[in-house]
């Protein structure tokens, strides 16, 4: 049997009903534009809330083998897309249900990593305006306002002062809870996780038009910088990459994923978030840190969808033991 024949059949699953839906069908239609480059045999499905609904039915009548996850924020990596693939019995991509959820879930993330001694910026969830400007008095000026779930940089702000609390607040729980984070100076920098190995870390310089790294600094901007190498001595990019693959074995992710960091004027590394299925545009950070060792996005894809095939030696299809060790 081939490879490709091992790898079955492939329904690469996009689009979904998050604010990052625009992203997430760009993603999609280059996965499987890359597998079907490969002489896998792949479909792309477009899912929205009728489509998850029947999605055990589809994958049953269609005879797929595997599925690629390319849907990105609520519904498609916050566990319950991965809720009704557990149901189905077919092995995915990526995090299984909880460490999706958790992934999401930047508070959880935050209580988890400062549980376990990480250094992550200190925040609060707020429940209205006053409370969000009672938080930004205490954690000091300036602040991040931001949903606590969603990814992309969807209804987040960088607020130097208290006249633009009201803004910020305002769209940021137009996504849903909301939190205030003491927003730290210095360098961005994101490392991406495939399988058991970090790749190389990427330094991104967001141009001076954007307040920090935000949606159209990620997917729009022709001139956000990206250094890769990024620029740290090689033992300070192991300590960034060591605690990326600790922060992300944390909260119990698998398979593949980004964990970002900002970097202040002391040398320190600060978690800001991890993306448990991040983006796969042309703009997109994980594939530019693989083409830095050589795999190029097709490789990358069929490696992320090889992961799969773990799954038949006793792990769940997400990749989590059925007893939540490590």
């Amino acid at each position: 049997m081939s490879h490709e024949q091992a790898l079955g059949r492939v329904m690469v699953l996009m689009g979904g009903w998050s604010a990052e839906r625009d992203v997430s069908l760009d993603s999609g239609a280059a996965v499987h534009e890359a597998l079907v480059s490969q002489g896998i045999d792949a479909i792309a499905v477009d899912l929205d809330r009728a489509g998850a609904r029947e999605l055990g039915q589809r994958i049953a009548a269609e005879r797929i083998d595997r599925v690629f996850i390319a849907l990105h924020g609520r519904g498609g990596e916050d566990g319950q897309v991965q809720a009704l693939l557990e149901l189905a019995e077919v092995p995915y991509t990526g995090s299984g249900m909880a460490a999706s959820a958790i992934g999401m879930d930047k508070v959880m993330c935050k209580r988890i990593w400062r549980g376990a001694g990480l250094a992550t910026p200190d925040f609060a969830v707020v429940d209205d305006l006053e409370a969000a400007r009672a938080a930004a008095d205490r954690l000091g000026w300036p602040v991040i306002i931001k949903p606590t779930a969603d990814g992309s940089s969807v209804g987040v702000s960088k607020v130097d002062d208290p006249a633009g609390v009201e803004a910020a607040f305002v769209d940021a729980a137009a996504h849903g809870e909301v939190m205030v984070e003491q927003f730290v100076a210095g360098g961005e920098y994101t490392v991406a996780i495939l399988g058991e190995r970090s790749l190389p870390a990427i330094r991104i310089e967001a141009s001076a038009e954007h307040a920090f790294y935000d949606y159209q600094a990620k997917y729009e901007a022709e001139d956000t910088g990206y250094r890769i190498p990024c620029g740290l001595s090689s033992d300070e990019e192991a300590r960034m990459a060591e605690t990326a693959r600790a922060a992300f074995r944390l909260i119990g992710a698998r398979g593949w994923g980004r964990v970002d960091f900002m970097r202040d004027a002391e040398g320190r590394h600060w978690l800001i978030e991890v993306n448990t299925v991040p983006g796969m545009t042309s703009h997109s950070l994980v594939p530019m840190a693989a083409r830095a060792v050589g795999t190029d996005f097709p490789g990358l894809c069929r490696a992320i969808l090889e992961q799969t095939l773990v799954s038949s030696a006793g792990t769940r299809a997400g990749g989590e033991t059925g007893d939540g060790a490590d």
